[in-house]
Parts: C-alpha cells; structure tokens; sequence
C-alpha cells in the first residue's frame, strides 16, 4: 500500500507541473485591456490579495483549534490552495467550456474554488495524509467547476433561469460543506469516532485569531466580483449581516451552553457572512442584519446541540462543523433570496440549490472512496505521524555556558 501511495504522489507532483506549464500559457495569452479595465482590475486585484489572506491565514488559523494538529493543519492549507488554483484555471481543458472572464477575474474565481476546497476538507481534518489533502483537491475541484457551469452559468440546460449567489451562499459554502460530509461518510473509521478531538486555550486562540481575519475581509470576498457602483452596499451588508451573526451567538451559546464557548465564537459569528453571500448586492441593510441574525442562530444551535447527536447516530465526524458553519447557513443564504430578490426566478432558485446539493453529495461520496483506497493515517488529529519531533535536530544539544571566572 506504501508503493500505490509514493506511486500516486509522484504522479500528482507530476501533474501539478504540467499544470503550471499550461497555465503559463494561458497567462501569456491574455491581451492587456483599456484603461479603465486596467483600474478595475488593480481594484479587483486589492479584494483577491483579501482573499487569499482569508484563505491562508484565516482559514489556516481557524483549523488550528486541534490541539496536537496544528503544522498540519497550516501545511495542508497551503497544499490545498496551491493545487487548486492552478487546478482550476485548467477548467476549460475539462468541460471545454469557454471563457470571457479577464485573467484577474479568473484568479477571482479559482480562490472561491480554494475557499470551497479548504471548506470540503474541514470535515475530514485530521484524518488525511498530506498526499491525500493533495488529492482531495484534484478530485474536488472538477465538481466544483462542474456545478459553477451548470448552476451559474446554465450548463447542460438543467437550470433555466438566473439563479442569484453573488457571493456564494450555495456554490462556494454548501457545495464545499455537502462534498466535505460525503468524504467524511465514506472515511470516517470506527477508531476515529472514539478519538476525542482535543484543544486547549492556546488553541482556541489561534482559532480566534483566524475567525477575526476571516471577519475582516469577508466583505471584499462577496463584493470581489461585483460592478464597482456596487461594491459599498454589498460591503455594507456583510459587515451588518456579521455583525448580526456575531451578537445572535453570543446571546444564543450563553442560552444554549450556559457560558460562552470559544467555538461558536470562532465559527458561528462568521454564519452572517456565509448567509449573505446570495444577496450581498441586492439585499438592503436591514434584510442584511436580520438574515446574519438567523444565521448566527442556526449556526450556534447546529454546534450546540445538533452536532454532538447527529455524530452519535451516525457515527460519522465533521471535524469542523462545517455542516453548520457553511452548510446550513450556506442553504439559508439561497432560499432567503426567494424572499429578498424582487422578480426572483424562484423555480431556477431551489433547482440550483437542488443540483448543488445533489452534485456535491455524489462527488463527494466517490472521492472519499478514492482517498480511502490509498490508505489511512495510523492516529489522527496528530502531527507526529508526518512531521518532526518539536525540537529540531540543530536545537538538540545543549547550549554552552561559559563557567564564571573565579573572583
């Protein structure tokens, strides 16, 4: 098994630089526009660099809340964005799909895939071997470009109308949350359910610390791609529907748990966001704070109360909880846009989130069978396993002290 598994990984390293040749090529190819395209592009550009903090250090950061996981939990998230931006821009070889986006607009596109990605490989975290993350990003992001095609832009006909997800509610958040469980249901082993996933206060802090950067930059991701008139309404709105979010889990984890718990902090406060995402630029300010409000308390219910009951019946874990950071809210972002979207094609609206949630369940259900073929980490949710003891090899001896000279 040890052979197949060295076999796989050097035929992904392989591929992965026949990807960057191409995407080379790709680059080479694209025409410099007129001024005004060149300003938004730098403007665009701002919002991707953004989001490439939130996908490195906020997300990073937020996964590190696993005690004893931590280099890992940083090493894969730079592992899975860096397979799957190149990944992506390579979408048109697959479905020989055509493009009119500009190059930065395709940087765009490719990080809300890293975002899916990194969201998807939450529910499995701690129970892959690097090479696997590695893999999980070549196998999830075809689906994914395959569902953008179809939901977004009308691929295959199955969707007839515009369904509204600017920043992502479904194809980005559900999507990536729904194939996450459907790995985690074809991985999860009996032992890894028994394993207690720990953390401590140094932990929950570096959580804290990435939820905050996530936080921050939320609004440039749901306004990455929106026309420049507007960009400050759609920023206004996340800011109020995290702010809503963000009070709702407070009040919500006081009632439900009796204190506050550092996770719901750290994940459900950012729900607002998630929610908001289908209706950033068409909502108004106080749809806005409401729909973070009900995200928030989704989201804290889903961590408080659902999470522990549903592992239990099911014997299934989501690392994470990405079920209820991304899932839920993700869901309830799309279907509250049937309510705040004025001349809503609603039939292409719940068939959207139908296909979506049909796609990512299928896609990720045979991707967790592939991964588990190549086998299994010996203990989970630990960095020994893969990485070198905490004292380096150059730090071993003891440092030498000069002996005082006698007075």
């Amino acid at each position: 098994m040890g052979a197949i598994m060295t076999f796989c990984l050097k035929n992904i390293l392989l591929f992965a630089l026949l990807m960057f040749a191409v995407c080379g090529t790709v680059g080479a190819a694209e025409t410099p526009g007129t001024t005004l395209a060149a300003l938004s592009d730098v403007q665009k550009y701002e919002r991707a660099i953004h989001i490439m903090a939130m996908l490195l250090v906020g997300f990073g950061f937020l996964m590190v809340f696993v005690k004893k996981y931590g280099r890992s939990a940083l090493t894969a998230t730079y592992l899975l964005v860096s397979v799957s931006i190149p990944i992506y821009f390579l979408k048109e070889t697959f479905y020989g799909i055509g493009s009119s986006e500009g190059l930065i607009d395709k940087l765009i596109l490719a990080e809300f895939a890293a975002a899916s990605l990194l969201i998807c490989a939450g529910a499995v975290l701690g129970r892959l071997k690097m090479g696997q993350y590695m893999l999980l990003g070549l196998l999830f992001v075809p689906f994914y470009a395959l569902n953008e095609w179809i939901v977004l832009k009308g691929g295959l006909g199955l969707v007839t109308g515009k369904v509204v997800d600017t920043g992502g509610s479904i194809v980005i958040h559900a999507f990536g949350a729904i194939f996450g469980l459907g790995v985690a249901a074809t991985m999860t082993t009996l032992n890894e359910y028994d394993i207690p996933i720990e953390c401590d206060d140094t932990s929950d802090r570096y959580s804290l610390l990435g939820s905050m950067v996530l936080w921050v930059f939320w609004p440039s991701f749901c306004a990455a791609l929106v026309a420049p008139e507007d960009v400050p309404r759609t920023a206004v709105n996340v800011i109020l529907a995290l702010c809503g979010s963000t009070i709702a889990t407070y009040f919500a984890s006081v009632k439900l748990r009796g204190k506050i718990s550092a996770a719901d902090i750290a994940n459900a406060t950012l729900a607002g966001g998630v929610a908001i995402g289908s209706t950033c630029d068409l909502s108004v300010p106080g749809a806005a704070f409401a729909i973070g409000i009900m995200a928030g308390i989704v989201s804290t219910f889903g961590f408080a109360i659902i999470q522990s009951r549903l592992t239990d019946f099911t014997k299934k874990v989501d690392t994470c909880g990405v079920l209820y950071l991304h899932g839920l809210p993700g869901l309830l972002g799309g279907i509250t846009a049937l309510f705040v979207v004025s001349g809503i094609n609603f039939g292409a609206q719940l068939t959207g989130i139908l296909m979506t949630i049909v796609l990512a369940a299928v896609g990720g259900l045979i991707s967790g069978r592939v991964i588990a073929a190549l086998g299994r980490r010996s203990e989970a949710y630990q960095d020994d396993e893969e990485f070198e003891g905490e004292m380096c090899e150059q730090n071993k001896e003891e440092p030498c002290i000069a002996e005082p000279e006698p007075s």
